[in-house]
């Protein structure tokens, strides 16, 4: 068995191959957000802070629980956005002696606290909303006031999402908090047709079961981000890729002649790391063969943090062979 490990992975745009002295740059194989966003997070931010105290108030001072529903969804927002950009900010940490893969793994962690935290929360809010829908008699809510909180609501989340316009395109983060922000801008137009409902009819009870409807809504959507940051806590293969079309394509590699200890997993929420062991025949394979396998690895199957090592067939057998699925 031949000791010899191949690592390639990207930092900050460059990637580096080491195995027998080569080394490389190339394209990166994760995206960061581009630092003339960190301006748009700013601003994006201390919006919806401002927003989500002024509707909490309100909300709570004219009896709305579809405002303090909504304020509850726009506090998600505040919460995705800041996430998002510690993200940024951390994942280009340099590794160090105790954290070798730097701070990239924070991401999943915000990630997981921040679906705990709004399932908590917006049970608490659906609780009360379902209390004063089943009440004899609903409580009175001034309608007006619901219909002009939440239209600054709409204001506030579309100014949001066009800060971000110009990277949906090109950053899968920047495109996600461009679509969550212009969603949510659509669930305050959903209130103001409740405030409006009130003001027309005077069906109080329209309001509780909006702020029902959002809460769904909100778990809905958290329910995945929850059951996502779990998986790549536990160092899942990642939504999207097929590890047994990633284990076909590293056999059939020229003078591979077998693949044991197919690791694939999340580093954080935007890379992907794999480890392997292939089993060729004598000698090494070079550089060349390491450098353009880790490529094809990023560009077909994302994967952009590569470690392989070179077994040579006929040879004492890896302890690890039979520990693996692939």
């Amino acid at each position: 068995m031949m000791a010899e490990h191949a690592h390639d992975h990207d930092h900050h745009g460059h990637r580096h191959s080491h195995g027998g002295g080569g080394h490389s740059h190339g394209g990166g194989g994760h995206v960061h957000a581009p630092a003339s966003f960190g301006r748009a997070f700013a601003i994006g931010i201390a919006l919806n802070v401002a927003f989500v105290v002024i509707e909490a108030i309100y909300g709570f001072a004219s009896e709305s629980m579809a405002l303090v529903a909504d304020a509850g969804h726009n506090l998600s927002d505040v919460l995705g956005l800041l996430v998002a950009w510690i993200a940024s900010v951390l994942v280009k940490r340099s590794p160090t002696p105790r954290f070798t893969y730097g701070l990239r793994g924070s991401s999943i962690l915000a990630a997981l606290f921040n679906a705990v935290f709004l399932l908590v929360a917006t049970g608490a809010i659906a609780w009360e909303a379902a209390v004063r829908l089943l009440a004899p008699e609903p409580q009175p809510v001034a309608g007006l006031t619901v219909m002009v909180v939440a239209g600054i609501g709409i204001l506030i989340n579309g100014l949001t999402a066009w800060l971000f316009a110009s990277g949906k395109g090109s950053d899968i983060n920047i495109r996600g908090a461009y679509l969550h922000m212009l969603a949510d801008a659509a669930v305050s137009a959903g209130v103001v047709v409740t405030g409006l409902i009130i003001v027309l009819t005077g069906a109080a009870w329209i309001d509780p079961l909006v702020s029902l409807v959002i809460a769904g809504l909100i778990i809905w959507a958290t329910w995945g981000l929850l059951r996502d940051s779990v998986v790549m806590s536990l160092s899942a293969v990642p939504p999207g890729i097929d590890p047994a079309a990633v284990g076909a394509y590293l056999r059939a590699r020229a003078g591979v002649t077998d693949l044991h200890d197919l690791h694939i997993w999340p580093m954080s929420t935007t890379e992907i790391a794999l480890t392997a062991h292939l089993v060729m025949g004598p000698g090494h394979p070079g550089n060349g063969f390491l450098i353009a396998t880790a490529e094809e690895l990023r560009t077909r199957f994302g994967i952009g943090h590569t470690t392989l090592q070179i077994e040579e067939a006929g040879g004492p057998a890896c302890p690890l062979a039979g520990d693996c699925t692939v």
